[in-house]
């Protein structure tokens, strides 16, 4: 979900490009590797929808439906009077929580290190999520998720090529016991 028309747009075009680029790779491999490839199940489980998450997200998505939420070099409304716009915030992690399954896990990267603060001490002190660390996602085998999470993003690679910082901040979605 993406409110920004030029940023959806963009999105989207990438989809496309990539499942062109699937289907004639796979037509051009041998007719037994194109059996065991289908080239029209690429990509096909992605898909961009120009809304605004803040709003309308449990609208997309039922109870407990996602697996994992990824919010990569969000904008961090630097002025105070925008905190409010900010992509983590506890009204919404309350939406994140219901769509969220259980078991679940939450990314968050930024190279603004007061958001990644901002980020983590919202997401620590909301009960739905715990702290997971990079080593505990690596060794359940999350790890090419986390290595993509750090370069795979345009925003990535243009902190890469600055030779900026980025932080990490991941959290598991869990069950709380009612009384």
């Amino acid at each position: 979900m993406e409110i920004r028309v030029q940023v959806s747009q963009y999105v989207q075009d990438r989809i496309a490009a990539l499942r062109v680029n699937a289907a004639s790779t796979a037509a051009s491999s041998s007719a037994v590797e194109a059996e065991a490839s289908n080239p029209s199940a690429h990509y096909q489980n992605v898909s961009i929808v120009r809304a605004n998450a803040m709003k309308f997200l449990p609208n997309y998505f039922p109870k407990h439906s996602l697996t994992s939420l990824f919010f990569l070099f969000p904008d961090p409304h630097f002025k105070s009077r925008k905190h409010k716009a900010r992509i983590i915030s506890p009204t919404l992690l309350a939406e994140y929580a219901y769509a969220l399954r259980p078991g679940g896990i939450v990314y968050t990267i930024t190279d603004v290190k007061d958001l990644h603060e901002w980020m983590r001490s919202h997401l620590e002190a909301f009960p739905f999520f715990s702290y997971v660390d990079e080593e505990t996602l690596r060794a359940e085998g999350k790890g090419p998720i986390i290595d993509a999470v750090y370069t795979s993003t345009e925003e990535g690679k243009k902190v890469e090529r600055n030779k900026g910082e980025k932080w990490l901040a991941c959290f598991r979605r869990v069950e709380v016991e009612r009384q």
